[in-house]
């Protein structure tokens, strides 16, 4: 950063947060650029601290228990002594919704987490010197005011000096409207001003039917890659050439923004057909195509891009760039590089699944979710070997939800991995019931799926190893599956996690092996114990004596690797037959039982079936 003036040293910066490690994070190095910082973990400690001494900046978490972010500062913006005071949002929320909100309740600027030291420390200063300028032209005019009572006399004489500082004043009141309208780093406009032209646009609209305007929506894709590797200066020069190169492809009708981060909004007005704003898209997207030479590096890198029609709405502009927001997720899901036009049933979409999240937040504290058990048979015994457990959702509204429907929703928000710890504490009961029912013997096993979000939490062994320790279960029974994605980076990390659950004697297993990485060098080196074939190569069997596909070879792989093999999915006679003359080990489908609840598997374990 540039060194910053005098009267910017030892400023009072409040900062208000309940993650501890983000208070120190900030605290050190706001200290280290000469700041006298204060700390407070909620909302009502930092009103407090404003009551003590108004700080000239504040740094406000906006998610903190009891109190928001937003009702702090509409507490502060109240006050007035504290009114005034710049309020800078922390989030890692990336909602349209909180964005606008954040502005509505006083926020000056906002920052997103995981906070980049350059951004924080150029937003911070900014923030300053806009308030800075604001003290000054207040303490101008107050100047002005006196002068001019006392000097009527002397009008004559002093009126050139008077000229001079209203000019003053009048340049630091474009200093201040800019910098609150303009992004400090590209110097593009930022989302305030970019929300009044897009109001205008809308105005046009009502006015004139015909006047034709659109919304893109742009974020690069693994820009993160760049900030991580070469480092956050060489990712701040690298938005300066992206902003430089957006506008080239644009025309001066047309405003294009910084939001923030590696996100940019442009506003089409003029459009002779709504058609068009496709083409333009076309057209930035083979601008980013070119490398970036920068002043030490050349980067490539491309962008994603959702477009919304001014012709859906006409009233919210912020329901305009939430919308295109949306079609740029979708262009992303798709496979990046690409745009994504807004159709209004995506919103619907989108609000469905914010209910859906919300609702699977709160499913297993109100005991929603069920566990389900799908018998493993034996191939050599026919006889059950054990059970995969599968998870259900019985919602209290809309009834049974598909595990196809909300289990990537758990995993995209991380919720799976408390859903699947509390799978596998239900499996480990259900199955000691049974032991105690004498339904089955202690060497009936237990498979339950892992998510590969343990891999990135270290407490999981220690769950794992205490409910172990609880329960007394015979650990080998349990068998954990993972599916190859899930280790096909082989980190160190994942490597370690992988031997730590050997060394409690609890077996792995590859679910829906061949569908994935499929590898043989990660077979090799990680302690893998089953390998399950997936449904998709089962259903090829058929009678025929050349129609075993790579189901032969990934058996051979199983028993060559001292491993098991698991077949899924097996819904005939001859698939069975196929199997078992394959040799293989074990098997699972609809041909010997749906998944189960608990009370129909304690039915089925009593008649002791045998295929």
């Amino acid at each position: 950063m540039n060194a910053k003036p005098l009267e910017f040293l030892q400023k009072d910066i409040l900062i208000v947060d309940d993650t501890q490690d983000n208070l120190r994070y900030l605290a050190t190095i706001l200290t280290d650029e000469g700041y006298k910082v204060r700390k407070a973990l909620n909302g009502q400690m930092a009103l407090k601290a404003c009551r003590v001494v108004v700080p000239d900046l504040i740094l406000l978490d906006i998610m903190m228990p009891d109190m928001s972010g937003y009702q702090v500062c509409e507490i502060l913006k109240t006050n007035d002594a504290t009114c005034e005071v710049p309020v800078i949002f922390l989030s890692a929320l990336d909602d349209a919704f909180d964005k606008v909100k954040a502005f509505n309740v006083g926020g000056v600027d906002y920052i997103s987490k995981p906070f980049q030291l350059e951004e924080v420390l150029a937003r911070i200063q900014t923030q300053l010197i806009r308030r800075a300028a604001e003290l000054k032209i207040q303490q101008l005019n107050a100047e002005l005011e006196s002068r001019v009572q006392e000097r009527t006399l002397q009008l004559e004489c002093s009126n050139q000096d008077l000229l001079q500082e209203i000019k003053e004043r009048k340049q630091l009141q474009e200093q201040l409207l800019h910098l609150a309208l303009h992004d400090s780093l590209t110097n593009l406009p930022n989302r305030s001003l970019f929300m009044e032209r897009l109001d205008q646009a809308i105005a046009l609209r009502k006015a004139n039917p015909d006047y034709q305007f659109a919304v893109l929506f742009l974020d690069c894709d693994r820009f993160k890659v760049v900030n991580d590797s070469l480092g956050h200066l060489v990712g701040d020069e690298l938005l300066i050439a992206i902003g430089q190169r957006l506008q080239s492809t644009l025309t001066e009708n047309d405003t294009l923004a910084r939001l923030g981060g590696d996100e940019f909004a442009v506003l089409l007005e003029e459009l002779p057909t709504l058609d068009r704003s496709p083409a333009i898209a076309d057209c930035i997207l083979d601008s980013l195509k070119e490398p970036f030479q920068l002043s030490r590096y050349e980067v490539f890198i491309n962008a994603s891009i959702g477009i919304t029609l001014g012709s859906f709405y006409n009233e919210k502009p912020e329901y305009l760039l939430r919308d295109a927001d949306t079609a740029m997720y979708r262009a992303k899901s798709l496979g990046k590089g690409q745009y994504y036009l807004f159709n209004p049933v995506m919103h619907e979409e989108a609000l469905n699944r914010l209910q859906l999240e919300n609702d699977l937040r709160r499913a297993v504290e109100r005991k929603e979710f069920k566990v389900y058990y799908q018998p493993i048979i034996s191939l050599t015994t026919g006889r059950i070997y054990g059970f995969e457990s599968l998870v259900r959702w019985q919602h209290p509204v809309r009834g049974f939800i598909p595990p196809v429907e909300f289990i990537p929703v758990a995993e995209e928000t991380g919720l799976i991995a408390n859903i699947d710890l509390w799978v596998l504490g239900e499996s480990v009961r259900q199955i000691q019931d049974w032991q105690h029912q004498n339904l089955i013997d202690e060497s009936v096993t237990c498979s339950v799926n892992l998510s590969a979000r343990h891999f990135l939490q270290s407490s999981f062994i220690h769950r794992l190893r205490k409910l172990l320790e609880v329960t007394q279960i015979n650990p080998q029974i349990l068998k954990l599956e993972i599916t190859e994605s899930a280790i096909a980076n082989k980190n160190q990390a994942t490597l370690d996690i992988l031997h730590q659950i050997r060394d409690c004697q609890v077996e792995l297993s590859i679910d829906d092996f061949g569908t994935g990485y499929s590898s043989l060098s990660y077979l090799e080196e990680f302690p893998v114990n089953v390998l399950k074939i997936d449904r998709s190569f089962i259903k090829r069997i058929d009678g025929s004596e050349h129609n075993g596909g790579l189901v032969p070879g990934i058996i051979g792989i199983a028993h060559t690797m001292g491993m098991i093999a698991i077949a899924e999915g097996v819904e005939t006679p001859i698939q069975l037959e196929k199997l078992r003359r394959l040799g293989c080990d074990f098997a699972q489908g609809y041909l010997f039982a749906k998944p189960l609840n608990p009370d129909a598997v304690a039915e089925l374990l009593a008649r002791s079936p045998q295929w």
